[in-house]
C-alpha cells in the first residue's frame, strides 16, 4: 500500500511514534492525515504542521474512537490506512514483590488501551471496509508482545494480547481485502520510553521516532504482517521458540541484574 492520496488517521497521534507517523504520511502524499489524541493542543498543532485535522480521542473509550471515525469519513471520506498507535507505558516496577500485582487499575487501563481500543476501531471500521472492497490496519504493539517486558507483567500481557487479536483480524478480513500491519519495535526515542525504569528494550539500538516511520512506510508498501524496525528482534523470536525454558531462565537473569541497579 502507498499512502499517497490515501486518507489516514492515526490515533496517539500528537507525540513520539504518532506524531512521525502523521509527517511521513503527509510527506508521502496522504490526501488528509487525521491526528487523534487525548492531548488535543498537541493534536492541533501537529495536524496544522501537515495539513490535517484533529479530534480529541480517549482510545479507551469506544465512543471517541467511533467518533473519530465517523467523522473523518463525513468530512473527508473513506479511511484507507487506520493506525491505532496510542500506547501506554504503566505499571512498570522492577522491584514489585508479585507478578499480579496489588490492584486491577494498571491492568484496566493496560487492556483498555493496548487491546480494546484496537477492537474498538475493527468493530466500527470492518463493515464499512468490507462494504467498499477493503482497506489497512496499522496496529502499533511492541517487541514486547513478541518478547516479554520485564518489569511490568500488564504491558507485556497486553501486548501479546494485541498481538493475537491482529492475527486473528487479518485472517478473518483476509478475504475482505483488509490488510494489517503490527509495527513492533523495541526502545524509541519518546517521552514514554524516557519514563520507564531502563531495562532491556534500553541502549539496544534505541531508535528516533522518524526511523520508525520510515521502516512503516517500507513495511506498508510490502504489506507485510510483521513490521521490525529492530531486525535483532527476529533472532530473539528465534531463540525463545527454539529453547523455552533456556528463554525463561535468560529473562530471570535480566529480571534479577534490573532489580540489582534499582535498589541501589
Amino acid at each position: 500500500m502507498r499512502v499517497t492520496g490515501k486518507v489516514v488517521v492515526v490515533t496517539g497521534g500528537a507525540n513520539g511514534i504518532g506524531k512521525a507517523l502523521c509527517e511521513a504520511f503527509h510527506a508521502a502524499g496522504a490526501s488528509k492525515v487525521v491526528v487523534a489524541d487525548m492531548d488535543a493542543a498537541n493534536a492541533r498543532a501537529v495536524a496544522a504542521m501537515v495539513d490535517g485535522a484533529a479530534f480529541k480521542c480517549d482510545v479507551a473509550q469506544e465512543k471517541d474512537i467511533s467518533h473519530v471515525i465517523e467523522e473523518t469519513e463525513r468530512q473527508f471520506g473513506p479511511i484507507d490506512l487506520f493506525c491505532s498507535n496510542a500506547g501506554i507505558g504503566g505499571g512498570f516496577d522492577p522491584m514489585a514483590e508479585n507478578a499480579g500485582g496489588a490492584s486491577d487499575e494498571p491492568w484496566q487501563r493496560s487492556w483498555a488501551i493496548h487491546v480494546m481500543a484496537h477492537v474498538y476501531a475493527a468493530r466500527h471500521l470492518i463493515p464499512r471496509m468490507k462494504a467498499r472492497g477493503g482497506g489497512y490496519f496499522l496496529n502499533t504493539i511492541s517487541a514486547a508482545g513478541l518478547l516479554s517486558q520485564v518489569g511490568s507483567p500488564a504491558y507485556s500481557t497486553t501486548k501479546h494480547a494485541a498481538v493475537g487479536f491482529a492475527e486473528n483480524l487479518a485472517i478473518a478480513h483476509k478475504a475482505h481485502n483488509i490488510k494489517v500491519s503490527i509495527l513492533c519495535p523495541q526502545g524509541v526515542d519518546t517521552n514514554m520510553l524516557r519514563s520507564i525504569p531502563k531495562g532491556p528494550q534500553s541502549g539496544d539500538g534505541d531508535l528516533t521516532p522518524e526511523q520508525v516511520a520510515k521502516d512503516v512506510l517500507a513495511g506498508l508498501e510490502q504489506e507485510t504482517f510483521l513490521i521490525l524496525p529492530h531486525p535483532q528482534v527476529l533472532g530473539y523470536m528465534r531463540k525463545k521458540t527454539e529453547n523455552y525454558d533456556r528463554w525463561i531462565g535468560g529473562m530471570a537473569k535480566i529480571q534479577a541484574k534490573m532489580r540489582e541497579e534499582f535498589g541501589k
